[in-house]
């Protein structure tokens, strides 16, 4: 019957799930709304883009009584993007929907919308999670896309940008790096990786 998004939990990217295996087209980004849209007068009910959505914020209702639970549940929903940042800085990916390839960077973070943060990491650099800053603790009250990104010396990414050590976090808005952190801080370092945050984001 419809489909309903929670933008709540949603990074509204231009390279949405939804957008890839719907086959009937219904899932579009609008560019003047700079939004993900869903023609639900196309949708079949077919429940694709809801299982390939990584982060749960794509629901499928196929009869008036789901729709209405779903929207409620979705009402209710205190979440919000950052509580699903579960990786660490500098430690080993952990969730694979928050790490993308080089060829998904463009699309991911020079076309973001909103404010987006990279970290660029190398598997010879990693440390223990245990003692690694959370990501979400970095961004609790701030809105921002944060994406994990394998990168090596001969990268073209590395080049343009001046990765010279991993891991490092790369701050992007309207496609323009806006700062830098770079190297590795232990959790007890956290107040200092913070402070480095708040002014790359004033």
């Amino acid at each position: 019957m419809a489909v309903l998004i929670n933008f709540k939990i949603c990074d509204n990217s231009k390279d949405c799930s939804g957008i890839t295996v719907c086959p009937r087209h219904a899932f579009y980004w609008d560019n003047k709304k700079k939004t993900i849209t869903v023609k639900n007068d196309l949708c079949i009910s077919c429940g694709l883009c809801e299982k390939a959505c990584p982060v749960g914020a794509i629901r499928v209702a196929r009869t008036k009584e789901e729709y209405e639970r779903i929207k409620k549940e979705i009402e209710a929903d205190l979440r919000k993007v950052a509580d699903l940042f579960i990786d660490r800085y500098g430690a080993e990916p952990y969730d694979p929907a928050f790490c993308i390839p080089l060829e998904k960077f463009n699309i991911q973070i020079v076309e973001a919308t909103q404010p987006a943060v990279v970290e660029f990491f190398s598997w010879s650099t990693l440390h223990c999670r245990l003692h690694s800053i959370p990501i979400k603790e970095l961004f609790p009250e701030i809105k921002i896309k944060y994406r994990k990104i394998q990168t090596s010396e001969n990268d073209p990414l590395t080049e343009k940008y001046r990765i010279r050590i991993t891991p490092t976090l790369a701050f992007f808005q309207n496609g323009k790096l806006m700062g830098k952190i770079e190297g590795y801080y232990p959790l007890e370092k956290i107040g200092l990786v913070k402070s480095k945050i708040a002014k790359i984001l004033k």
